[in-house]
């Protein structure tokens, strides 16, 4: 595998003479099946041979006493060739360049290595308490792992809090839950605080369920009141989607990607998690046509594929999207390339939408999905037919687009609204 990176056979052989050779190949095909450039691997390897010399010249003589000799490495790498000027800050970022890639090998060839990355936590807060809580959020109430992330979330927080008073499960009363959720509701805003309680709440069940808790305390927990229909979709107009896609450099793989999630989004209204979960099995080129299965509603859609938005993926597919075993469409655009998240998705459309100058609360995909049906709504399009169209669970979820329906209303407004109702 180095001699795929390197011109000079004496090269690999300095690499090769190191005693810890086999665990840097081994690295080096991790960094190659995860789409590294030659840059990265090449600027990599160098440090991990010189750490090696440095552990062997510490006393290690196997590759489980490598941990061990980390920290003194960076210590001593970042005083002999961090410039003497250096902030603290820049050393600091030094050491957490030269740490990485050690810890990276270390992680392929120590079992049990951590390393200093973020601690792990726990898949289930509630573990010793309520053990298989998740599996019947998964069996019983049939929620996608997508929403049973969601609960993990949140349950954690609710989960750290008890552990930052001093509290366990057989402490939760009316009064510490009241606690909690105004702790919350500083940190959260309205649906994160209304999503946090409703969880909350599933989880007070099943523990009453199950015996831990004498009483279903679920009731004491409130979500934030609110009125139906009271909020207004926050859509943008047709000029200003102009001004986002005009904002894409379509010359690098980047631009290209993101201009085709750009469009999905706006085209078809569809929700950050469909359009990465979409897979190149999902178009069907022959007939133009466009699944999006397992939608949020229970059902999959199929769309005719527009022109614009084919074109948009073909150039994405034949000169941005890295060369992967992966069947999703869409990809990180740096290393390690593996498919993105809904995440990426919204981030993608909020990053847009401000380098465009374009004023919206909370900008992200949501905001070209709610354009999308402002646009069905002023072709006046019924609510049913838009309501299919974006994938809508219920029709109260396309209710709230009447408000917009600006044409319909004035015609209420001067007439008697018969034709309208």
């Amino acid at each position: 595998m180095l001699e795929q990176y390197y011109v000079k056979p004496g090269t690999v052989d300095r690499v090769h003479d190191s005693w810890i050779a086999e665990a840097v190949e081994k690295y080096v095909e991790w960094l190659a099946a995860r789409g590294y450039r030659r840059f990265s691997v090449l600027s990599r390897v160098p440090i991990l041979v010189r750490f090696g010399e440095f552990a062997s010249d510490a006393g290690a003589t196997n590759w489980d006493q490598l941990p061990a000799q980390v920290e003194p490495f960076v210590a001593e790498w970042v005083v002999q060739r961090a410039p003497a000027r250096a902030t603290a800050v820049r050393r600091k970022e030094i050491a957490k360049e030269i740490r990485g890639p050690i810890e990276q090998m270390l992680r392929l060839v120590v079992a049990g290595y951590v390393g200093s990355g973020r601690p792990h936590k726990p898949e289930n807060p509630f573990q010793m308490d309520a053990p298989r809580f998740f599996e019947y959020l998964r069996e019983e109430k049939g929620l996608r792992d997508s929403t049973v992330w969601q609960y993990r979330h949140h349950l954690r927080r609710f989960a750290a809090y008890l552990e930052r008073n001093g509290l366990d499960v057989a402490h939760i009363s009316p009064a510490v839950l009241g606690a909690f959720v105004a702790e919350c509701g500083h940190r959260v805003d309205w649906s994160g605080l209304r999503n946090c309680c409703g969880e909350l709440r599933v989880l007070l069940r099943y523990l009453h369920r199950e015996g831990v808790l004498p009483k279903d305390l679920s009731g004491v927990v409130e979500p934030p009141q609110a009125f139906r229909l009271s909020g207004i979709p926050r859509s943008i107009s047709w000029e200003d989607v102009q001004r986002v896609l005009e904002c894409v450099d379509r010359r690098t793989p980047l631009g290209k990607r993101d201009y085709a999630i750009l469009l999905l989004l706006v085209t078809y209204g569809l929700r950050g998690h469909e359009v990465a979960t979409l897979t190149l099995d999902d178009i069907d080129w022959r007939n133009e046509r466009l699944r999006i299965p397992e939608r949020k509603a229970g059902h999959s859609t199929a769309y005719p594929l527009s022109s614009v938005v084919g074109e948009a993926m073909i150039d994405y597919l034949q000169h941005g999207r890295p060369q992967t075993k992966y069947r999703r469409v869409f990809l990180r655009s740096m290393a390690p390339v593996v498919p993105i998240a809904s995440a990426a998705v919204c981030a993608c459309a909020g990053r847009y939408l401000r380098k465009a100058g374009v004023q919206v609360p909370r900008p992200g995909s949501h905001t070209l999905r709610h354009t999308c049906v402002q646009r069905l709504v002023e072709g006046e399009f019924s609510l049913k037919t838009i309501g299919d169209y974006v994938g809508h669970r219920s029709p109260s979820s396309t209710q709230i687009y009447s408000r917009v329906a600006i044409e319909a209303l004035r015609r209420v407004a001067m007439g008697n609204g018969e034709e309208v109702l």
